[in-house]
């Protein structure tokens, strides 16, 4: 079936088509909407055009798609079985694992999204503060259950009434919010670095992390890290590890798994009790075979050195671009870690430029968003990089030949 034949049966069973974060109406005109495979850092549509992917499938693949230590690893698993009356050996297996790589973790729970993940951990500072007041950075993402969820459709004002907003690095915004709900904070939650879709990323100021520690501390907060979209990316101990900053509790998912579905939060002894009181579950929250996936890919993200491996293609990809862009005449800024990047055109306030390029891209071979941030995987080489470099100057040339 083509992509367009795919949409058109998509609309009679499916609402609007698609829903979501993967819409494909949202994007520039000529994205796909279904895919049939991936191999390593590439991808093919559901019409067959081959693509060197820097979306990995919105963060889940580190690996490459069908990475072979986690495909065997899986079918091990599976051979035995996946979901049964309670979890395999794997459950503890991967907490320990997670225990000896994060200095943060002396416990780990697992369910299946970093929706899943984010909830748990501001349930279990609740539940260990008695506490209700969550301190959020003014437009993060943090999941879509009701009280996170960017869109408020469906949800009543009340989901969200225990979040105090703050404006992100800024200690003196994060006092001030901290200061309205005085004594009845039970988290502060932030992301590792400012990654809000359509703006420029932003790195965390490590006096704004030190500062939010030692705000959890004084007030008797959990200091929560959403490491969902950044985890396994930055460094495996943790995203603020480099800067000497531990949390209280830290949500995981994406690419923990290369691809299967689990997510995890990890919190220290001190919250051990707290976590244990939850009725916190799901029917298929304790498979087996995500599980071991996950010990897998995290065992080979260590073994390897992945992350190093993302850098240097990610620094490759930074430059190639930059020197590209001033050779066609675009000023364009490239913000966040260089293995989850993004790139943006200077006054290009309706993304009319991003979008045209990013669809040249496309049709270059070239997967990347216009919006949204990406994200590099182990398996991009040197020479992926390169060929990748040869698509997105042509979609310089053609977009700089559009705009004139």
């Amino acid at each position: 079936m083509t992509d367009a034949e795919l949409r058109e049966r998509a609309l009679k069973v499916v609402p609007g088509g698609m829903y979501g974060h993967l819409n494909a109406a949202i994007f520039a005109p000529g994205y796909p909407q279904f895919f049939e495979r991936g191999e390593g850092c590439r991808q093919w549509d559901a019409d067959g055009r081959e693509y060197i992917d820097f979306m990995c499938s919105w963060g889940p693949v580190v690996l490459g798609h069908r990475h072979p230590k986690v495909e065997e690893a899986a079918a091990r698993q599976l051979a035995l079985g996946d979901c049964l009356n309670g979890p395999g050996a794997v459950m503890v297996e991967l907490a320990e694992l997670l225990v000896d790589t994060i200095p943060s973790a002396d416990w780990a729970m697992f369910s299946k999204n970093g929706t899943d993940a984010t909830t748990q951990a501001l349930m279990v500072a609740r539940a260990a503060t008695g506490r209700t007041k969550v301190l959020m950075a003014h437009g993060a993402y943090h999941g879509a259950d009701p009280w996170c969820t960017p869109s408020t459709a469906g949800t009543t004002p009340n989901e969200r009434a225990d979040l105090v907003e703050f404006a992100y690095n800024s200690l003196e915004s994060l006092e001030a919010a901290a200061a309205t709900v005085e004594g009845d904070v039970a988290a502060i939650i932030v992301t590792p670095f400012k990654h809000d879709s359509f703006e420029d990323q932003e790195l965390a100021e490590p006096a704004f992390a030190r500062g939010a520690r030692a705000l959890a501390d004084r007030i008797g907060a959990a200091l929560v890290i959403d490491d969902v979209r950044a985890g396994f990316r930055i460094d495996l101990r943790g995203s603020w590890e480099p800067y000497g900053v531990r949390p209280d509790l830290t949500a995981w998912s994406k690419a923990m798994a290369n691809g299967y579905a689990i997510a995890a939060v990890t919190g220290v002894d001190a919250l051990r009790g707290a976590a244990q009181t939850l009725y916190s579950t799901g029917s298929f929250w304790f498979s087996a075979v995500a599980m071991a996936a996950a010990k897998a890919t995290i065992e080979t993200l260590r073994d390897t050195d992945g992350i190093a491996a993302m850098e240097r293609a990610g620094t490759r990809l930074r430059e190639g671009l930059f020197a590209q862009a001033k050779a066609h005449g675009f000023t364009v800024n490239q913000t966040g870690p260089v293995t989850i990047p993004w790139l943006s055109f200077e006054g290009d306030a309706d993304l009319s430029t991003a979008l045209h390029w990013s669809e040249a891209c496309l049709r270059h071979g070239v997967y990347l968003h216009p919006w949204h941030n990406w994200f590099l995987s182990a398996a991009h080489t040197e020479e992926d990089v390169a060929r990748a470099l040869e698509g997105t100057d042509q979609a310089f040339a053609e977009t700089r030949g559009h705009f004139g």
